[in-house]
């Protein structure tokens, strides 16, 4: 990794907050769960209606909206062009907005399952907590899989209807990667910024106890930034003068970049910044973004689409297929994606022609999902935590995230 003066990152605030909130309703339990509920015929063959809840309005329909829908799709189009196992069953696909907000989510879900009687709901919404409680009891026949930004423990709780398709981040562990990254590219000083929210200062918080434990000094750190606020003139002079050379950033984007261009005015070099989100076709659709991100690194959860895979293909050229030039998903697009593709693998685990239940049942028993090859290691949702954490690691050069050597992926043991 090359030493670089200015790095940035974007980020997608919905994957820094974690929150908690209940929903109920007067149904009783299992209203949602009928299994003859959005699907009919056997055999093989059905018709699947699923739910997708995503914010369509409010602040955060900027960020989302429709994506999250067209990575659904082209999942699905992807897996029935190539003859999958399920390919013969019909999918239709119902739009639910959570309206920016906890209440919305809860309504939006509620509808979905009491109103539309899906199969399944698939959830891009960092507000979906407002609704696991409703779908953990009255909705509890339906199966949810979704991209945990919403950080409800009930994602890692072993044996509801709530499946992650992506790794759930523990808020307590600390894995071996994160350190061992910041070794390998010559830091001597881990320093970083978070908001004041739990999640992103968990994840500074862990970050730095493995930076120590790779044999680093712990320098600046600050987990208490505003949200949002681009007022970051003391948080670059902490990062100077407390000779911190490797910094962590899980923060936004419009923050990110303004401690980037600090750092740049005050002469600061750095080893290097490694981004906790970022990667997507969001960042290179952002002139001033490229220009200040060069030679930043950033952790992503899947492999990115330089590898060249089978798998990295069969999504770039679905996303090409979306209208998306350079075949890299945005970060709602790439939710959507994964969470379709767990429901077509739980569809092959449980038979094509699975009832609600029986899904429910074969995926609380599976521990083979690797998103179709995009994942370090699969996903067991027969535990809560999983002993090691696999990202990989990518460094924008010019308008291409090139994948960081032997980073790709980077698995680390739970150490703590």
């Amino acid at each position: 990794m090359r030493t670089t003066k200015t790095v940035a990152t974007a980020a997608t605030c919905a994957l820094l907050i974690a929150m908690a909130a209940c929903g109920s309703d007067d149904e009783d339990p299992g209203s949602g769960g009928d299994d003859s509920a959005a699907a009919s015929g056997s055999g093989g063959s059905q018709t699947i209606k699923v739910g997708v809840i995503t914010p369509l309005s409010g602040p955060a329909a900027a960020t989302y909206g429709p994506a999250a829908r067209s990575g659904v799709e082209a999942r699905i189009a992807a897996y029935q062009e190539e003859g999958g196992e399920c390919a013969d069953n019909d999918f239709e696909i119902v739009d639910a907005d959570d309206a920016s907000n906890p209440a919305g989510a809860l309504a939006a879900t509620q509808r979905l399952v009491q109103q539309e009687e899906v199969y399944a709901i698939l959830s891009s919404s960092s507000n979906f907590f407002g609704a696991t409680q409703f779908v953990t009891t009255q909705g509890a026949g339906t199966p949810v899989l979704g991209d945990v930004t919403d950080q409800s423990p009930e994602w890692r709780e072993v044996g509801n209807n709530m499946f992650p398709a992506q790794p759930v981040p523990d808020p307590e562990a600390v894995y071996s990667n994160t350190g061992e990254f910041f070794e390998t590219i010559g830091a001597t000083t881990f320093g970083g910024v978070a908001f004041s929210v739990p999640a992103s200062a968990a994840a500074l918080q862990s970050a730095a106890d493995s930076a120590e434990a790779a044999g680093l000094e712990v320098g600046y750190l600050n987990p208490n930034v505003q949200f949002g606020s681009t007022d970051v003139g003391p948080i670059v002079l902490g990062i100077k003068d407390s000779g911190t050379d490797g910094v962590y950033l899980p923060i936004t984007f419009d923050t990110a970049l303004a401690v980037v261009q600090g750092l740049e005015q005050e002469g600061v070099e750095t080893k290097g910044i490694l981004a906790a989100t970022g990667y997507g076709a969001d960042l290179l659709d952002n002139p001033v973004a490229i220009e200040a991100a060069q030679g930043v690194s950033f952790s992503i959860g899947y492999a990115p689409v330089s590898l060249g895979t089978e798998a990295t293909e069969r999504l770039a050229n679905a996303v090409r297929d979306e209208g998306v030039e350079s075949g890299i998903p945005g970060y709602a697009m790439s939710s959507g994606w994964l969470n379709a593709d767990l429901l077509l693998h739980g569809l092959e685990v449980a038979g094509c022609d699975a009832t609600q239940q029986e899904f429910i049942d074969a995926l609380n028993q599976d521990d083979t999902f690797d998103a179709s090859g995009l994942y370090g290691q699969p996903i067991d949702f027969t535990v809560a935590d999983q002993a090691q954490s696999c990202q990989y690691y990518v460094t924008l050069e010019g308008e291409e995230f090139v994948p960081v050597e032997g980073a790709s992926p980077a698995c680390g043991e739970r150490i703590n």
